[in-house]
């Protein structure tokens, strides 16, 4: 990745066959010098290149047709496949269930999984005549455009039920002079984070709350590490994190990043993710999350931004928030709640439809991917 340009000859990277590219592509995305490409392979017009290396079974071995009129170049952990097959058909046939079947006999590896050359050369694939080959690649590809066209508009569809959420959120939370503004820490209390060791995390057990589970304003368990009570001799209960509890990372690059626990699981608060303990009787929890969410980007400068951003509790602290009377924020709780329930409807709702979507795609891609094997 070092040896990319801005110009030059194009070069695919085989990580960039998984993460950006699809079945096919005319261009590149990154280029390296002509001095360099000459040590590199070279990857003609319809040649396939396949990744041979992935963190995950599925993205091994992925594929993409080079379909641009100019010579490329690719690196290592590559395979170049050169035919006289429809270069599509191929590479969706790299993508087919009775493809990856296959590939699970000969992926080997934990952590890195791999597919070498010499093994992927015993993979079989049907090879029907050419116009066949293209009548298949010319209804996948159809399937493809009609998913991404979908994508695109509820994509398109979910961003402006956001953009409109945060319209009005900060038109709610933007207040006049005769509402107060009191230090965070006079309304609030702050809980820092406990020092678990990462030498310590178990597979099970009671689970650490870390920054990378703040996800989307929410506490994701996803990749959740967990400790044993008897690991650690302080009382950790002060940083438990219940239903209903607010939490911001205090450090790197999503210092400020807002989540609310809107599970029953309890967690643990993990160094550098602090939790906020609103006073009942001065501050609405729900006022506060909104409040906070709208103040995302104050909190960062907070934190001195730059590359290693670092948020103090003084700080945080230090903040001042509007805080109008009690009523006035169970008002603005109402209203905020209810963009923020129909905006995660709409996200379920969109995501079931995608899914259904893709599930449709790759039930007909299978279908017109395999065949009755040809008696002699």
């Amino acid at each position: 990745k070092k040896d990319f340009t801005e110009t030059g000859v194009g070069c695919i990277h085989y990580g960039q066959i998984y993460t950006y590219f699809g079945a096919s592509t005319t261009q590149t995305i990154t280029y390296v010098t002509p001095e360099h490409a000459s040590k590199l392979r070279k990857v003609s017009p319809n040649d396939l290149i396949i990744a041979t290396t992935s963190e995950n079974i599925e993205d091994v071995c992925k594929s993409v047709a080079w379909l641009g009129e100019k010579e490329i170049v690719t690196g290592g952990h590559t395979v170049i496949l050169q035919h006289n097959q429809n270069p599509l058909y191929l590479s969706y046939y790299f993508q087919s269930e009775e493809f990856t079947r296959q590939k699970r006999k000969i992926a080997f590896g934990t952590k890195v999984i791999e597919v070498a050359p010499r093994n992927l050369e015993k993979v079989l694939v049907p090879i029907p005549p050419l116009p066949i080959q293209q009548e298949i690649v010319c209804i996948l590809d159809h399937f493809t455009e009609l998913t991404a066209e979908l994508t695109a508009e509820l994509t398109a569809e979910l961003t402006a039920r956001q953009k409109q959420y945060g319209y009005y959120r900060d038109l709610l939370l933007t207040f006049d002079e005769t509402v107060p503004n009191h230090n965070l820490g006079e309304v609030c209390h702050f809980q820092n984070g406990f020092a678990f060791q990462s030498s310590k995390f178990r597979t099970k057990g009671k689970p650490i709350l870390r920054i990378t589970n703040i996800q989307d304003n929410i506490i994701n368990g996803e990749g959740i590490a967990y400790f044993e009570e008897g690991d650690y001799r302080e009382n950790l209960e002060r940083y438990r994190v219940k239903r209903g509890d607010i939490v911001v990372a205090m450090s790197g690059a999503t210092t400020g990043k807002i989540g609310i626990n809107k599970t029953n699981t309890i967690f643990y608060l993990n160094q550098r993710v602090g939790r906020f303990d609103p006073d009942k009787t001065r501050i609405n929890k729900q006022y506060l999350y909104h409040l906070l969410l709208s103040k995302s980007q104050e909190i960062y400068a907070l934190a001195g931004g730059g590359a290693q951003p670092n948020l103090s509790t003084t700080r945080i602290k230090s903040m001042p928030v509007p805080v109008p009377p009690l009523p006035v924020q169970e008002e603005i709780v109402l209203i905020l709640d209810h963009f923020t329930e129909s905006t995660t409807a709409l996200t379920v709702e969109l995501t079931a439809e995608l899914t259904a979507r893709q599930k449709q795609y790759e039930y007909y891609r299978d279908k017109l991917l395999t065949f009755k094997e040809a008696t002699p």
